[in-house]
């Protein structure tokens, strides 16, 4: 096992040791998960864990401990002892997803991670809309994001794909990629240096794991085939992994994810930056740009220096944030229902008035 800065320890993480320095605990990252157990990197090896009954208890569900968290678990006595996790430490990132189910709460997919690869199969053609929700999702968590178009070979003018991809997410690299041919993953490879954690993730049939077995140097994770109609990949990688690239760094391979739901509002100002920079000249400061007087971004989609789609698109998100917020979120549904309760009233007010008259 390498030294501890070779897996991702620095300094945030050193500094809030201090709370579990009596009686001293362990160090170390979470590099699997499954079933309720753990598996741990340490500087004293890897290590089968579970978490304490009490830590179980005081954390709400999205800050249970996920693949790439680092947490403080006792010193085994004897190898291969199961150890207890006593704490978890403050995270650097975070991507999430909405966990399925109707009670509404955010699921870890990658903690601590340095950059997100948004792997896009170029077979079934990238998904603009899609690719939007999982951007928003990576600069809410505090990660740097690459779009990685995978399956270049596959598409019959790579370039063209590229240049439309950066122009709808500037400030973001585009890699195009093929595993198969070999193409871009000197590239994808220098994007992780030692000490660097980086985490793929993308819809099923993608390539992910083809990428992460071409990366490794060894046909480590199971890879399978493309059903031909729609492109729609089978779920290879069925668990959440850390894997030591040859050389130094860190992958985080994951499964692929047929849908991935906004449950914040955060990061979508920085996907949509256009947007973000007209509503500064919008009329309201609340404006919504759905139908107010003097909205600069209605304006800007009228006249055509915006594309109404991708204005939906922003739309779309938002509400879908907001909804997942009314859900999540006790407080802001009570809130909700009063703005209800007071238009309601002033409408009956106005119906009334008129009928009256």
């Amino acid at each position: 096992m390498p030294e501890l800065s070779l897996i991702g320890f620095h300094r945030f993480f050193q500094g809030q040791l201090t709370r579990w320095s009596s009686p001293p605990l362990l160090p170390a990252r979470i590099a699997g998960a499954d079933r309720g157990g753990y598996v741990l990197w340490s500087a004293t090896g890897t290590l089968p864990a579970r978490l304490a009954g009490t830590l179980r208890r005081q954390l709400a569900d999205e800050a249970l401990p996920g693949v790439g968290d680092w947490v403080v678990a006792d010193a085994p006595g004897r190898p291969g002892d199961t150890v207890l996790i006593r704490g978890v430490l403050e995270r650097r990132s975070v991507f999430t997803r909405g966990a399925a189910g109707r009670e509404a709460r955010p699921q870890v997919v990658a903690a601590n991670v340095d950059r997100v690869f948004v792997v896009v199969g170029l077979d079934a053609g990238p998904n603009p809309r899609a690719l939007d929700r999982y951007l928003a999702r990576v600069w809410a968590g505090g990660a740097e994001p690459l779009v990685v178009l995978n399956k270049a070979d596959l598409d019959p003018d790579p370039d063209r794909t590229v240049a439309e991809i950066e122009q709808r997410c500037p400030g973001v690299e585009v890699l195009p990629t093929s595993a198969q041919c070999s193409t871009g993953l000197d590239r994808l490879r220098a994007a992780i240096p030692p000490g660097c954690t980086a985490a793929l993730v993308g819809a099923s049939g993608a390539g992910k794991s083809t990428l992460a077995n071409a990366l490794l140097g060894e046909a480590r994770k199971a890879t399978g085939a493309v059903i031909l109609d729609g492109a729609r990949g089978r779920h290879t990688t069925t668990r959440r992994e850390l894997l030591l690239l040859p050389g130094g760094g860190l992958l985080l391979d994951t499964p692929g994810m047929r849908e991935l739901e906004v449950v914040h509002a955060e990061g979508l100002g920085t996907v949509f930056d256009d947007i973000a920079t007209l509503t500064g000249d919008c009329r309201f400061r609340d404006c919504r740009h759905e139908s107010e007087p003097g909205c600069a971004v209605l304006a800007a989609a009228a006249s055509g220096h915006l594309d109404p789609e991708r204005l939906e698109n922003y739309r779309r998100l938002q509400r879908e944030a907001r909804a997942y917020e009314l859900r999540h979120d006790a407080r802001a549904r009570r809130r909700a229902a009063r703005q209800w309760g007071q238009l309601s009233a002033e409408g009956a007010m106005i119906r009334k008035w008129k009928g009256g008259k």
